[in-house]
């Protein structure tokens, strides 16, 4: 389906030149080797720290073993905090957000403001977890305050529509950075009112619920 939909947004004839990956995470990852080979083996790039795990193919930190699959052992080139790449007539530049993971990534389009953030920020209001293997609750408030530098006008997010305007993403971003302050102080726990998360579930969700001012469409 992501193949098809993906074919319908390139010109005709246009093909994939790469991919980034914004985390080994399954659900950041585990298409990317079949991605690949749709497009006439495109490279596939992920952080020096996820490519040992992209590579073996392992289950555990990519956390495929809670999606009961297992996970495609993919080959990936290196991408690194400040890599550019052509983007159109533009470019995209990647930066280093770890905290979800230590491999996390982050990719900023200066032409529109906008920057994907992965894992980072799973939807507006649903924190991400720092409990996975690599995770770092530290490391996600500095990659939140890192993403306010940039003063980006949209997110986009692990899942659901973009975050944008940008009072509206400083708010959201700062939410989530208070929050995390709150666990730091907790020594490194969630609030009792917070559910445990589901099995596949890569983020919390607060009780009581945040906020969501973006529509999701069906």
């Amino acid at each position: 389906m992501q193949v098809e939909r993906i074919k319908g947004v390139l010109d005709e004839g246009g093909s994939l030149d790469r991919i980034l990956l914004t985390s080994k995470r399954y659900p950041c990852s585990g298409g990317a080797q079949h991605l690949s080979k749709s497009f006439d083996g495109c490279a596939v790039h992920a952080h020096p720290d996820g490519q040992a795990a992209l590579e073996t193919g392992d289950f555990f930190t990519t956390w495929a073993n809670r999606f009961d699959s297992d996970m495609p052992p993919v080959f990936t080139q290196i991408v690194e905090d400040g890599d550019v790449f052509a983007l159109g007539n533009g470019q995209v530049e990647s930066v280093a957000l770890p905290g979800h993971s230590s491999d996390g990534m982050g990719y900023w389009i200066p032409e529109q403001k906008m920057m994907i953030v992965g894992t980072l920020i799973p939807r507006a209001d649903r924190p991400t977890r720092w409990d996975l293997p690599s995770g770092c609750l530290p490391d996600l408030i500095s990659s939140l305050q890192r993403i306010l530098t940039f003063k980006p006008k949209s997110l986009i997010p692990l899942q659901g529509p973009a975050i944008k305007g940008l009072k509206h993403v400083r708010e959201v971003v700062e939410q989530h950075i208070e929050f995390f302050e709150q666990c730091l102080e907790n020594d490194g726990q969630v609030p009792r009112s917070v559910p445990r998360p589901a099995q596949t579930a890569l983020w919390y969700t607060p009780h009581p619920p945040w906020p969501l001012e973006e529509n999701e469409s069906l």
